[in-house]
């Protein structure tokens, strides 16, 4: 319960700084062109709090937290007298309409660049993509690609993380064709040379796979695991050095110090298969053989079970010591300027991969299966935010990139769809008929609530699964 309320309010808290940021775009490009703003309401339906201030303006935060308006003096909603005709948004300019309604989105993006600045100031840490294990008869069996292998790039972008290489993987979803990989032995460098690497250089080998309509169909890619990769897992010596006060290990009687020998009689040697033997084994009792004080003792242990995206894990609450290789653990720092060009190259590409998403699902490459609403939006917030301060910002500028992009689709309704008209009104000299507009707004609000039904189906479809 107390997980379910910290999810809603991590999703909440999101959901209200994008979209204050979003309307406040339209908000203070109007005031610039001279219109005369009504309300900027945050939220929909009863006010909880409201205030005006010196130009009448309320200021308005409403009960249904799912989006935001602004309000402007409007011909086609108001009565208005000669003297505030100037002041309204219709007498303005077809140029001036057009920035007010772009400011919105571009606020998003705005955003998004300053969060992606402040993650590089603050130094993006991960770990070096090297290959710990290739499936026979896989993709990357086919590929040629070998163990102790570091992923430099993928496509000629750049990978010096896992999260990389998730990022330039997610964007070939539905794809057919050619993923080019650019890979050398891995050695203990410097972190320096991770950030400046260059792809191509002849240090490393080029290997492809082909892939076809890759995991279009498929609503949770494993995408590792469908190329057949295993990341290289650190060598552990399986002493425990943590134990989460009121998880099942502590209930157990595990303490640090206990070294772990086996698990229901198997022996523990790979520490990603000792978490998937405890993930699928949620409210089931363990026999975990331990080291202790020189003596062997049998402890029984049941995980205790979580939600995962719709699905139960197990999780016992420990943590043992472990060692990488030098130069794996990576920390990736940036000067101010270098971390200017990663907020806008970061956004840039970010909104590419979502647009290509978006081409892919209109060509029927993938399947709306992979599309999620709110409730899934409100997971990963609920998630990242767990996961610490870098994850939820990072969760933050995506979706603030997601709001832009979504919202500067062509569709009537959307700011997209107003902007269309405004640039068909500039190029012909005259506005488009009412009756055509009303045709459109009509088709628009049918293609955004098919899309809104659609999404959510999909994640009841996950959470009843």
């Amino acid at each position: 319960m107390i997980s379910l309320l910290a999810t809603i309010l991590w999703f909440l808290l999101a959901l209200g700084i994008l979209v204050t940021f979003h309307e406040f775009g339209h908000f203070y490009v109007a005031r610039r062109c001279g219109v005369k703003v009504h309300r900027f309401s945050i939220g929909f339906g009863k006010p909880l709090i409201s205030w005006y201030d010196k130009h009448g303006t309320e200021f308005v935060v409403a009960a249904i937290p799912l989006g935001g308006y602004v309000k402007m003096l409007d011909e086609r909603e108001d009565d208005i007298p000669s003297s505030e005709l100037p002041n309204a948004f219709t007498q303005k300019t077809v140029w001036q309409r057009m920035a007010i309604i772009s400011a919105g989105p571009i606020a998003n993006f705005i955003l998004a660049i300053a969060f992606y600045f402040i993650l590089a100031m603050l130094g993006i840490k991960g770990v070096a993509p090297v290959i710990g294990g290739v499936e026979p008869d896989s993709l990357a069996s086919e590929a040629q690609l070998q163990v102790n292998e570091e992923i430099v790039s993928i496509d000629g972008k750049k990978t010096p993380t896992w999260t990389a290489v998730f990022e330039r993987l997610t964007s070939r979803i539905g794809d057919s064709g050619p993923v080019v990989f650019e890979v050398k032995p891995f050695s203990e460098q410097s972190e320096s040379d991770a950030k400046t690497f260059l792809p191509g250089t002849t240090s490393t080998l080029t290997k492809t796979i082909q892939i076809q309509q890759w995991l279009g169909d498929s609503d949770r890619p494993d995408l590792l695991s469908e190329l057949g990769i295993g990341p290289y897992q650190p060598q552990t010596d399986w002493v425990v050095t943590q134990v989460v006060p009121n998880g099942a290990a502590e209930e157990a009687g595990l303490l640090v110090g206990d070294q772990l020998i086996s698990a229901d009689q198997k022996p523990l040697n790979s520490w990603s298969l000792w978490v998937d033997y405890v993930q699928a084994r949620p409210n089931q009792h363990i026999d975990l053989e331990v080291l202790r004080d020189d003596n062997i003792q049998v402890l029984q242990i049941t995980p205790k079970a979580f939600d995962a995206n719709g699905q139960q894990i197990g999780r016992v609450g420990i943590a043992t010591s472990t060692e990488w290789p030098n130069g794996m653990v990576r920390q990736l720092d940036y000067s101010v300027l270098e971390s200017i060009g990663y907020g806008f190259s970061k956004t840039w590409d970010q909104a590419i991969i979502i647009l290509s998403f978006l081409k892919k699902l209109i060509l029927l490459d993938v399947s709306v299966k992979n599309m999620g609403g709110t409730f899934t939006i409100a997971q990963v917030a609920g998630d990242t935010a767990a996961a610490g301060l870098t994850y939820y910002l990072s969760f933050l500028a995506f979706f603030s990139v997601s709001l832009g992009v979504f919202n500067l689709l062509p569709i009537p309704v959307l700011d997209g769809g107003h902007l269309m008209f405004y640039i068909i009104e500039a190029v012909k000299g005259s506005p488009l008929s009412e009756k055509i507009q009303l045709i459109g707004y009509q088709v628009g609000l049918f293609i955004v609530v098919s899309l809104m039904i659609v999404v959510h189906y999909n994640d009841l479809v996950r959470i009843l699964s």
